[in-house]
């Protein structure tokens, strides 16, 4: 009996811990398939980071540009045309 007392005890214990590093588990496993996709990525020599890094800031400009045109745009009101 008091084995059996002994394994439930440390099980309790680890359930306990479980749900207070609930969260540093979580991360932890992120963190580790973030870093196998990576590695993967790297296998298949695709863009590096940087380019991708650089890509985005670009899209990130001309996305504001077309934003500022189109309040330019919408600022300004149509003229009618006098009749006669």
């Amino acid at each position: 009996m008091s084995k059996s007392r002994y394994v439930f005890d440390k099980f309790a214990k680890l359930l306990e811990q479980g749900m207070v590093n609930y969260k540093d588990l979580t991360d932890e496993i992120l963190n580790i398939l973030k870093s196998k996709r990576d590695e993967i990525i790297f296998k298949m020599k695709l863009v590096s980071k940087e380019e991708v890094d650089i890509l985005n800031k670009r899209i990130s400009k001309l996305e504001n540009q077309v934003n500022e045109i189109k309040k330019i745009k919408s600022k300004r009101k149509t003229k009618q045309a006098k009749r006669s």
